[in-house]
C-alpha cells in the first residue's frame, strides 16, 4: 500500500492487461488512383472515421484518405484521451452525446480493441461562482438526459481518496460534477481501429502526400492538386484540425479558426492510485492515470499561435503546480515526456462541420481541445453531410455561416480546463 509518495509497482485495481499482437498489417499501403468518388484531406481520427462511416452508413468506398505527414500523427496521439458529453448548450450536447453513445459499441463495431474505459469524469468546483457554473450545466445536462450528478466535498474525497479536500488551500473543493459514463480511451488504438475498419471496407489510405491546391471550376471543386500529383474527386472533405485554415485559404475563402499549441505530459509507470478523470478549472488542470499506470495530465493551450507541437514551459510548470495542490501525493512523481499538439480554436469554442462556399468541398475543423471525445460522432455527421450534401441534423447548427448570422454556440465555459 503506498501512504505519501508514490511509487513504481504493479496496478493495483485494475489489471495491467499486455497489449494484444498486432497483424503484420492493419491497413493496405496503397499509390493514389487518377479518380475517387470522394478524398478525405487529414488522416486523424476526424478523417478516419468520416471514411468509415462513408463506407458503411452510406456504401461509399471509391474513397481516398490522404494525410501529408502519417496517420494520426497530429492531435489524434497528442491529447489526454478524455471522453465525456456533458456539455452545456443543447447542440453541443447533441453531438457529444451521439458520439459518446458511438463510443460505447465501438470496440465492437470496428472489432478492433481501444481500451475505452468509463472510469468517470469529476469536474471540480472552486468558488461560489463555480458552483453555480458547474450546476447550470448540471441542470442543462439533465434537461438533455445525460447523466451528471453533483457531489459534495465529502463524496469527491470518497471517489478520489487522494485528492486534497482541506479548506486550508488557494482554492478549496467546494463540490463536483460527475458524469460516469465518460472516461478515456488509447488513442493510437482508436485511430488504427478506423484506419483497418476503413481499409477492410475498400478505403484506399494515403501517408506522405500533401495536399498543394484544388482543382476548382465555376466555383465547384473536381479534385486535389498533391506531392504525387492531381487526383479528380466528386466529393472533398477538409478534415486538418489546425491545418484547415490554410487548406481553406488554398481554396479561395477563409475560416476563422486560431491555431494553438497544447501541451501534456505522463509520468512513468506507478501505482494505480486514481480510478477517474479529475479536471479543475481554478487550479487549471486536468489528470487521469492510463492503463499502464502513467499519470496524464494537461492545462490550457499557450497563448501564441503556432504549428510548432511544442509550447512554453511555463505552461507545464505551472500545471505540475496545479495537480501538486490537488494530489501531493504526486510530489515525487517523476515526468517521462511531454507533447504538444495543434488545437484548432473557433471564436466560439465550438467546431465548424458542413459546407464551404465551394461546391462539394466540406469541412470539419474547430474542435479546439475537445476533438479526440467527438472523434466517432464526427465522423457519422461529417459522412452523413458528404454523402447527402447536406448536413445532419446534429451538425447542422455548427454551419461555417453562423460567424456571419450571429448563431453562435458558445462552449467557452463547459469546455472546462481546455476541454
Amino acid at each position: 500500500m503506498m501512504n505519501d509518495t508514490l511509487s513504481p509497482g504493479t496496478i493495483g485495481r485494475r489489471r495491467a492487461a499486455p497489449l494484444p499482437e498486432q497483424p503484420p498489417q492493419l491497413w493496405k499501403s496503397v499509390k493514389p488512383k487518377k479518380a475517387y468518388d470522394a478524398i478525405i484531406v487529414g488522416g486523424g481520427g476526424h478523417g478516419l472515421a468520416t471514411a468509415y462511416y462513408l463506407a458503411k452508413n452510406h456504401g461509399m468506398t471509391n474513397i481516398a484518405v490522404v494525410e501529408k505527414g502519417w496517420l494520426a500523427g497530429g492531435n489524434t496521439a497528442r491529447n489526454t484521451t478524455i471522453i465525456r458529453s456533458n456539455y452545456l448548450w443543447d447542440e453541443s450536447a447533441g453531438i457529444y452525446e451521439h458520439s459518446l453513445k458511438l463510443w460505447e459499441t465501438l470496440e465492437e463495431d470496428l472489432g478492433y480493441e481501444m481500451f475505452f474505459s468509463q472510469r468517470g469524469v469529476l469536474t471540480l468546483a472552486h468558488s461560489v461562482s463555480d458552483v453555480r457554473s458547474k450546476k447550470r450545466n448540471l441542470y442543462a445536462n439533465a434537461l438533455n438526459a445525460i447523466d451528471s450528478e453533483w457531489l459534495t466535498p465529502a463524496e469527491v474525497k470518497k471517489l478520489v481518496p487522494i485528492i486534497n479536500i482541506s479548506e486550508d488551500v488557494r482554492y478549496p473543493v467546494h463540490g463536483a460534477t460527475y458524469q460516469p459514463r465518460g472516461g478515456i480511451a488509447k488513442h493510437d488504438w482508436v485511430a488504427w481501429g478506423f484506419a483497418k475498419a476503413a481499409s477492410d471496407l475498400g478505403v484506399d489510405i494515403i501517408q506522405g502526400t500533401e495536399v498543394t491546391g484544388f482543382d476548382i471550376r465555376n466555383n465547384t471543386v473536381h479534385g486535389v492538386h498533391t506531392s504525387q500529383g492531381s487526383i479528380a474527386a466528386g466529393k472533398v472533405g477538409l478534415v486538418a484540425a489546425g491545418h484547415s485554415s490554410l487548406l481553406a485559404e488554398l481554396a479561395g475563402f477563409s475560416i476563422p479558426i486560431q491555431s494553438r499549441p497544447l501541451q501534456a505530459l505522463v509520468s512513468p509507470l506507478l501505482e494505480q492510485v486514481l480510478n477517474t478523470v479529475v479536471m479543475s478549472g481554478a487550479v487549471h488542470v486536468y489528470v487521469s492515470q492510463a492503463h499502464k499506470g502513467e499519470l496524464v495530465m494537461g492545462a490550457g493551450t499557450d497563448a501564441f499561435n503556432s504549428y510548432s507541437q511544442r509550447g512554453g514551459f511555463h505552461v507545464i510548470e505551472h500545471q505540475m503546480a496545479a495537480a501538486l495542490e490537488l494530489f501531493p501525493i504526486f510530489a515525487r512523481a517523476q515526468v517521462l515526456r511531454t507533447w504538444g499538439g495543434i488545437v484548432d480554436i473557433a471564436p466560439d469554442a465550438s467546431p465548424i462541420i458542413g459546407l464551404t462556399p465551394v461546391e462539394n468541398l466540406f469541412i470539419n475543423t474547430g474542435w479546439g481541445t475537445g476533438g479526440f471525445k467527438a472523434t466517432p460522432g464526427s465522423g457519422w455527421v461529417m459522412a452523413h453531410t458528404m454523402a447527402h450534401g447536406t448536413p445532419h441534423e446534429l451538425n447542422r447548427p455548427f454551419a461555417l455561416d453562423r460567424f456571419v448570422t450571429g448563431h453562435l454556440i458558445d462552449e467557452h465555459g463547459a469546455a472546462g480546463v481546455a476541454h
